[in-house]
């Protein structure tokens, strides 16, 4: 039974007794396609899971059949605003302050991946410290296909350090998808299960059971092996380039095709 339960909009936080901290994207009807709105929830909830005592781990995962199908393309992630350029430099620093409260909390985050991880899903995925997928899971970059650049959420920095630059570029520069068993093939995830959140909620228990400090501090060891300390300077390339991106008419061409597949299409791939 979970020791507390909230909500903060579409994102549902369990936390419990044993010190697991459970974040539930929790908009399965539109395969949890982010917003501005969705993201603000988000960071909101890992900060608010980041500052309580008693949370020693915590587990990302999608309701419903995907983990997150990236970007909700009918609506986007800027809000109406008279100057696009500007709304969607204000709604990429938001997404931008998701993965860094992923990574800043002191917490290992450890993501229970089913289903599609589109774009900016796959950026979250890839930001967690542990991912577990199942067998139907689908690592997907997309951005090239939709006119942006693969820039995304921290995704060029931390996926060449997972899976290799060359891998990467092959993997960017085509648009490419991975499969579960693939992206452990990769070294992507660390396990493929039939129960993704289930492995990762007793694997969050090991890690909650641990002396927190060790682990915290062992989590900061592991961002300064990885170049840590250039992460946020790379964040901030990746959004601006997605800035640009967002605001070229190939995206809006790319964007108004995508929107006009047929509907099995959009079922059987987000």
């Amino acid at each position: 039974m979970p020791e507390r339960l909230e909500v903060f909009g579409k994102v549902l936080v369990e936390l419990r007794g044993d010190g697991v901290g459970i974040v539930t994207l929790n908009r399965p009807e539109k395969l949890n396609a982010l917003t501005a709105d969705f993201l603000a929830d988000l960071e909101r909830a890992l900060r608010e899971l980041g500052g309580a005592a008693d949370c020693r781990a915590v587990v990302l995962h999608g309701a419903g059949r995907a983990f997150c199908a990236g970007m909700d393309l009918n609506i986007g992630l800027a809000r109406d605003g008279a100057d696009p350029t500007r709304a969607a430099y204000a709604a990429m620093r938001q997404a931008v302050s998701v993965v860094a409260a992923m990574r800043e909390i002191p917490q290992p985050v450890v993501a229970a991946v089913r289903g599609h991880a589109v774009g900016a899903g796959f950026a979250l995925a890839a930001a967690a410290d542990i991912r577990i997928c199942a067998e139907d899971s689908r690592f997907d970059a997309v951005f090239v296909k939709l006119g942006m650049s693969a820039g995304d959420l921290g995704l060029s920095f931390l996926l060449p350090r997972l899976i290799g630059p060359g891998r990467t570029a092959e993997l960017f520069y085509t648009g490419g998808a991975l499969s579960g068993v693939e992206a452990e093939r990769w070294g992507l995830v660390q396990h493929v299960v039939d129960d993704p959140l289930h492995e990762a909620v007793e694997l969050a228990s090991t890690i909650a059971a641990m002396p927190p400090m060790g682990v915290q501090i062992t989590k900061e060891l592991l961002d300064t092996s990885i170049g840590a300390s250039g992460f946020r300077e790379h964040l901030e390339l990746e959004l601006r380039s997605q800035v640009i991106g967002l605001t070229t008419l190939d995206h809006a061409d790319a964007v108004r095709a995508f929107s006009a597949r047929p509907r099995a299409a959009h079922e059987n791939r987000p």
